[in-house]
């Protein structure tokens, strides 16, 4: 009698429909469709799915607008004065962006692996070292993939990821989570990007009352948790009505290191992202440097 006392640990990967196996290359290799989740980028979101859907968020954050005017909304005054002007958009907006945001990728994607007189390009994918997100995505940098002696001919300027040509067109905001930082070389390509973008007027950066998506989720959340404490009278606890928001946020110039409600004094593309139980070991390989990270804003 064997008696194996073992829980493995693992991801469980979304249902990926009746077209999921690819082909099968060996007789323990079957090749599989999934989804990818490109990493430190993050484009408006198109979960509205509709117009009418989008204009139900657009009612939605209305009210949510009145609901932070009367003090109503578990905010700070400062993110409650920076987030305000920002509502108007709603969903409509949103949507409208997202959808542009798709189709700049699937242009990137169809110019960028086009090969005349010959098969398209195959992918170049990395992963981060935690690969799989909690949906069970794949995490990962992806671009098309260059024989060697193309890497070394073109300048690392021309053979970039489709995540920093997200960035670049302004149709992603940049989205790096700790400790998934892009290395040395690449992280400036990031940032510099991105500061480009918004300094051109590019993508969402055209109308200053966008949300990026990171925002517009933030804001769906709000919603739902002041809903509660206004309409259904629900007595939530502290830590319930702060789930709108859990990332901290470092300045990646600065090495200033904010609270979930302090990141909006961080320009856009400094901004590094760190989840609670990352935070104090980011603190130390990073030298971060507590700036008002206090009991009302942890």
């Amino acid at each position: 009698m064997v008696e194996i006392l073992w829980s493995p640990a693992g991801h469980n990967l979304p249902s990926l429909g009746s077209k999921a196996l690819v082909d099968v290359s060996d007789g323990d290799t079957p090749n599989v469709r999934m989804p990818i989740r490109m990493l430190s980028v993050d484009t408006p979101e198109v979960t509205a799915r509709s117009d009418a859907g989008a204009e139900r968020v657009d009612a939605e954050f209305a009210q949510l607008a009145v609901w932070i005017q009367n003090g109503d909304a578990p905010v700070s005054d400062a993110f409650a004065a920076y987030i305000l002007p920002k509502l108007a958009g709603g969903g409509t907006l949103q949507l409208a962006q997202g959808k542009a945001a798709s189709a700049f990728f699937k242009d990137q994607v169809a110019v960028r692996l086009a090969r005349p007189g010959k098969p398209d390009r195959s992918l170049f994918i990395r992963t981060a070292d935690a690969p799989f997100d909690n949906y069970g995505r794949l995490l990962a940098y992806v671009a098309p993939n260059y024989t060697k002696q193309e890497r070394e001919q073109l300048p690392r300027e021309q053979r970039t990821t489709f995540n920093l040509d997200l960035v670049a067109s302004g149709w992603a905001a940049p989205f790096i989570l700790y400790p998934s930082i892009p290395g040395e070389l690449d992280l400036p390509l990031v940032i510099n990007a991105a500061q480009a973008a918004r300094d051109n007027g590019l993508g969402q950066h055209a109308d200053p009352g966008s949300l990026p998506g990171y925002e517009y989720r933030m804001c769906e959340k709000l919603h739902d948790i002041t809903k509660k404490l206004v309409v259904d009278g629900d007595n939530l606890s502290i830590g319930a009505r702060l789930k709108w928001r859990s990332r901290y946020c470092a300045d990646m110039t600065t090495r200033e290191l904010r609270g979930p409600e302090g990141y909006m004094s961080i320009p856009e593309p400094h901004r590094l992202w760190i989840w609670p139980n990352d935070v104090r070991n980011a603190i130390g390989s990073l030298n971060l440097i507590p700036t008002g990270v206090g009991a009302a804003t942890d």
